[in-house]
């Protein structure tokens, strides 16, 4: 039942809708306006006080500190997610503003899909619920209980909808800076949103208060009015505030998950009084104001319900709890709010401070807190609250006080914008100083203000000062963001950061950089002059494996398979990455155990590859040095191999296993089991599907010719461990492919193989550029060719043979078009393909122009016809030919283990070449060198 306070109150908003709405007081708006009414009503009736808040609103803060100090609460419940509690703590040793975060990547009860999950709870100095931790943590006897849903609950009741839009409200936000990815993708918990439910009464409210975003107009119509308020006018505002948002919010979703979240609140204060036997007089409940005005049977001490309401059990998921650091724009980013208003906010907190009146509660020795060391202005005196009477009456008929004009401070703020704009490639000078000032009171007028608000400033600063393009990486609007307190960010400090954060710092620690910092550092390391900073290099290849790109980023120095570099530079900024090295604290002590896990977690995850296994051997091998643990991964990715049935991977598997073939070979003393066995895997494995790869459209060239490298480069080494050649050759007979670049890659295989003749290959390619109906696709043919140069190196000459025939003969209309395909699969496969042909161009071309222009190719007729049959070309003189000749036991052995006849020509007598003749040319130097041997 409502009491007789509100009953004048009640009477004249009924009369009001009567009046204006023709409304009989049944239904429609004068229902609503005494269902307000009540709302309050009945929040202050209750036995347990109820303190109503905004989320970062300073005005709530300085209620909160007032209420602090005049009541002396013994208990404080506060609607912040209780297992943060044991963080609390740990807030002495950041500076703010800080979130709290709990962390959870092995799910059990949830979805695998939404893995990660992440929650955080920001915390900024000019808010109620610091005011309240603050206010427990520095007084004897004082109890802070935090009381609602855990974390778990959170996506329990409120599970993330990834298609559709965030339902706290369009942001107002167009911009993205680095600082507001600070909470990454962690869902937001706030104490005490209060906004619009639906954009048609956001949309009004903007409309008729003449501003432009809900921050200015809730900034003018209930920061301002509230900030000198008294704490019993403060308290029914605030409630009356709630009340109707939360009456007019039409999500069904959101009011169901806030009515399960006040019942637990509920149950959780009625269960903590009753074990403890807490007077309800000393305590103090702290949460939204919409949360004020619940209208659950589990609501108060005495509920309506007959039955207590059941909290589900948590699910078996680990979660992980620690601090990262945030800033203003990561909270206004989070919650959907204004550019710039939180810090504003905080800036009208700290003017009301210095102001006097109000001493807010801070924690001893915390960073970044500003503790008063000058004079105080004299608190007003102490005016004698009933919270029973009506105070929403009078605050609500009378207009609000307007505040005088400050000269002197928007003359400052004037004079202070264009000196920074100008510092920052803006042409400003002193008229447009006084522009500024002239149009922030002018908007103010325009706005039913007499003092111009800094969103008043704001605005004129754009309109004077900013022109047509920004000179600079700022603009003016982020220039009156600086100028106004900018967008602070918080730290974590080493106390309170995790073991493993700890312990990176530490190991970091012979660098001699201030890691703490968010600027860029430059790290340089000597290995060979300073061996004692191996271990910082090591681990900073580690961080740079496991944390974002910019964190550690290597300006010179590598680290691959058999690599070391011996100086080495880094570019640091683990300060400003805080947050990703403290969530990698949740996954293990050091930043090696990490990596490990993650490297066992990518090889038996359901979307492991055996492509991703060899990186993970990598991995191992480089940064861990662990050989045991690499041979288990190998030993995964042969079945992971075993058990593909595409093969999009197959260049990825080459490229990989080759160099760790290489480096085992360069190693060890014998190649690891694994590697044997993948080797003999893959043999088999891409034997079974090449054919069907050669036939399958979906399969690119570039998969097939890889299967074709795998095949025919470790062909020896396969052979070697028992596989038989007959596999690959019935597996090249069997394929079939229709595509130009597919059939180029089998005639190669088939040469490699000794199946067709090189000879065979040269006449199929000149009768395909002899013909005018495959002239047009002879350029497909050529790209299988280039493709083949990585199964097939010693096709070369033919591939620069067949490229330089096709330039010369193909039309433009066919060799323009395919000329950028051809640039970009040399680009792409630079390291595989372009050494061989440049170096193969290099033996077959001259080196001069004036020899190029009478060069006559190889490949072309002699201009004496050609050569009778059976006659032998001379044989070039050098040291292996000689070498044959002097031994020609070796070769008849081999030819008769053929099955050729071996026939010996006689080698013509080596003229000298160019260096007989120079010598000949010029006897001097021969005849000196022989007289200084003879003395």
């Amino acid at each position: 039942m409502s009491t007789a306070v509100f009953d004048p109150l009640r009477e004249q908003l009924l009369d009001a809708a009567r009046t204006f709405g023709g409304d009989s007081g049944e239904d429609g708006v004068a229902k609503l306006l005494a269902a307000m009414v009540d709302d309050v009503d009945r929040a202050l009736r209750e036995e347990l006080e109820i303190f109503p808040v905004c989320h970062h609103s300073p005005s709530s803060a300085l209620a909160m500190a007032r209420r602090l100090r005049e009541k002396r609460p013994k208990v404080v419940y506060l609607e912040l997610c209780e297992d943060f509690a044991p963080l609390l703590a740990e807030l002495k040793n950041c500076r703010l503003p800080v979130a709290l975060q709990s962390f959870a990547t092995e799910l059990d009860g949830f979805p695998k899909t939404w893995a990660p999950l992440s929650v955080v709870a920001p915390i900024t100095e000019a808010s109620a619920e610091y005011q309240a931790i603050a206010y427990a943590q520095e007084t004897a006897g004082v109890e802070l209980v935090l009381v609602d849903r855990s974390t778990d609950h959170v996506y329990q009741w409120d599970p993330p909808e990834h298609d559709g839009p965030a339902e706290d409200g369009p942001a107002e936000r167009n911009d993205a800076d680095d600082e507001d990815a600070l909470h990454g993708d962690a869902v937001g918990v706030e104490l005490g949103g209060l906004r619009p439910g639906f954009a048609e009464l956001e949309e009004h409210l903007l409309h008729h208060g003449k501003v432009r975003h809900w921050s200015e107009w809730w900034d003018q119509y209930v920061e301002q009015p509230l900030a000198g308020a008294d704490y019993a006018t403060y308290r029914q505002v605030m409630t009356l505030i709630g009340s109707l948002f939360r009456r007019l919010d039409p999500r069904p979703r959101n009011r169901e998950c806030n009515e399960r979240r006040e019942r637990h609140m509920w149950t959780r204060m009625r269960e903590h009084i009753a074990a403890t036997g807490a007077d309800p007089a000393d305590c103090l409940y702290v949460c939204g104001a919409a949360h004020a005005v619940s209208r659950v049977d589990q609501f108060g001490l005495h509920p309506e319900a007959a039955e207590p309401f059941e909290i589900p059990p948590r699910t078996g998921t680990k979660w992980r709890y620690g601090l990262i650091p945030s800033s203003h724009s990561a909270i206004e980013a989070q919650f959907g709010l204004a550019q710039g208003s939180v810090s504003i906010a905080a800036a009208t907190f700290a003017k009301a401070v210095r102001r006097g009146g109000v001493t807010p509660f801070r924690l001893k020795g915390q960073r970044g807190t500003s503790s008063t060391g000058r004079k105080k202005a004299p608190a007003p005196p102490a005016v004698p609250t009933d919270g029973a009477a009506d105070r929403l009456s009078g605050f609500l008929s009378r207009p609000p006080a307007l505040d005088p004009l400050d000269e002197s401070e928007l003359l400052g703020w004037c004079v202070d914008i264009v000196g920074l704009a100008r510092r920052n490639g803006y042409l400003a000078s002193t008229a447009d100083a006084i522009a500024v000032f002239e149009t922030s009171v002018l908007l103010a007028g325009m706005r039913g203000r007499t003092r111009p608000t800094p969103y008043d400033f704001q605005d004129a600063a754009v309109t004077c000062i900013e022109k047509d393009r920004v000179p600079g990486r700022r603009d003016v609007a982020r220039l009156c963001e600086i100028l106004l307190g900018g967008d602070r960010i918080g730290q974590v400090g080493y106390e309170s950061l995790p073991p493993l954060a700890r312990d990176v710092l530490d190991r970091l620690e012979p660098l001699g950089l201030d890691l703490q910092k968010r600027t860029v550092q430059r790290a340089l390391l000597n290995l060979d002059a300073d061996p004692g900073l191996r271990p910082c290099s090591d681990l900073l290849w580690v961080l740079r494996r496991l944390l974002p790109d910019d964190a550690v980023r290597p300006i010179m120095g590598a680290r691959e398979l058999g690599e070391r570099s011996i100086q080495e530079s880094w570019d640091v900024a683990i300060g400003r990455n805080q947050r990703s090295l403290v969530e990698l604290g949740y996954e293990g002590v050091t930043v090696e155990q990490v990596l490990e896990r993650r490297l066992r977690r990518a090889v038996y995850g359901p979307k492991a590859t055996a492509a991703g296994a060899l990186r993970a051997v990598e991995d191992a091998v480089v940064h861990l040095g662990a050989r045991r643990f690499a041979d288990e991964l190998g030993a995964r990715a042969v079945e992971l191999l075993a058990a593909e049935r595409t093969v999009d991977d197959a260049p990825e598997v080459l490229r990989r296993i080759r160099r760790l073939l290489a480096h085992y070979r360069a190693t060890e003393p014998e190649l690891p089991r694994w590697c044997r066995e993948f080797v003999t895997a893959g043999y088999t494995h891409y034997c079974t599907l090449l054919p069907t790869a050669f036939v399958d459209d979906g399969t690119g060239v570039r998969q097939v010719a890889a299967m074709l490298g795998f095949l025919l480069g470790m062909e020896s080494l396969a052979l070697s461990l028992g596989c038989e050649r007959a596999q690959l050759e019935l597996a090249v007979r069997q394929s079939h492919p229709e595509a130009p670049a597919k059939i180029a890659l089998l005639w190669a295989a088939k040469s490699q193989l000794g199946l067709m003749p090189v000879a065979d290959v040269r006449a199929r390619c000149d009768e395909l550029l002899a013909s005018p109906l495959t002239v047009p696709s002879f350029p497909h043919y050529l790209s299988g060719f280039v493709q083949a140069l990585d199964p097939a190196p010693a096709l070369a000459p033919l591939v620069v043979e067949v490229l330089s025939k096709a330039f010369g003969r193909l039309p433009d209309a066919v060799l323009l078009p395919w000329l950028p395909k051809l640039v970009r699969a040399l680009k792409d496969h630079a390291r595989e393909m372009v050494p061989v042909l440049v170096r193969e161009a290099s033996r077959t071309f001259p080196g001069s122009l004036p020899a190029l222009d009478a060069w006559t190719p190889a490949w072309s007729d002699p201009p004496g016809g050609p050569p009778a049959p059976g006659t032998v070309p001379s044989a070039a003189s050098g040291p292996v030919t000689d070498l044959l000749a002097g031994h020609p036991a070796a070769c008849d052995a081999v030819a008769s283990l053929l099955g050729h006849p071996a026939e010996w020509h006689p080698a013509p007598a080596a003229p000298g070449g160019e260096a007989a003749g120079l010598v000949d040319r010029h006897p001097e130097a021969s005849e000196a060198v022989a007289a200084l041997l003879a003395r």
